[in-house]
């Protein structure tokens, strides 16, 4: 029977550096590798959701040990967390590159911040390996108990939902949990594909990033800042 090799999407790359000492001493303490693959996805997937705060980094292409070091991370950082992990417990991953329109932070980024941002901002999310078949993971990037406080804001919404962050057919029902299928919060969102990657660090050598110049400057030692703060404040409520 034909087998599939998808060694190279194993592989440590600059920002997937699984190797790092900050990275191999949480493996070590969690004890990943130990479990089946089924449960080794879902081990490091709910970790990455829920243990790593919804917030904004200082860029999205910062490497996995950084976001880890952060505590905190959106689609694109949380992504490359993701991504290092699961490889670094063999499981093959890829990149799906796209952009989501603007709206869907609304609420999440207010102000300042809200009017730096692109009408369309790059967005991804990981596809892994499982059961001969690629699944897409998405649905790790908000974290439940900031989720959880949307649902409780927005408890009497029904149909479509679009804005916080999150743009879903049912936010009180986003199918954001592994379970060997697709997981989705954002998809509704998006309004380009750019396609599948090997790695996050080809897409960012391709597409860039989100901000260049004295905006990217701005928002890395000014407005983020007050991105998480808010951020914090809807997750408290």
């Amino acid at each position: 029977m034909r087998t599939t090799d998808h060694t190279r999407l194993t592989q440590p790359t600059a920002l997937l550096d699984y190797r790092h000492p900050r990275i191999q001493s949480l493996l070590a303490a969690r004890g990943w590798a130990d479990l089946a693959a089924y449960d080794r996805i879902g081990a490091v997937y709910t970790f990455v959701r829920d243990e790593v705060a919804f917030g904004y980094n200082a860029a999205d292409d910062l490497p996995a040990s950084q976001v880890l070091a952060d505590g905190m991370g959106q689609c694109n950082t949380k992504g490359t967390l993701l991504m290092a992990l699961l490889r670094a417990v063999g499981i093959p991953c890829r990149f799906h590159g796209f952009t989501i329109a603007k709206p869907l932070q609304h609420g999440a980024i207010t102000g300042l911040a809200y009017w730096l941002a692109p009408q369309s901002i790059i967005h991804s999310w990981v596809e892994v390996w499982w059961d001969g078949r690629w699944v897409n993971l998405e649905g790790f990037i908000l974290d439940q108990p900031y989720l959880q406080a949307l649902q409780r804001r927005f408890a009497h919404h029904s149909g479509p939902f679009c804005g916080f962050g999150a743009a879903t057919p049912d936010l009180q029902r986003p199918g954001v949990d592994w379970c060997g299928t697709d997981t989705y919060i954002q998809k509704d969102g998006i309004n380009h594909d750019y396609g599948v990657f090997d790695a996050p660090d080809d897409f960012y050598a391709a597409h860039g990033t989100n901000l260049s110049g004295f905006k990217r400057w701005l928002y890395r030692h000014v407005v983020r800042h007050g991105m998480n703060r808010n951020v914090a404040a809807i997750r408290a409520g």
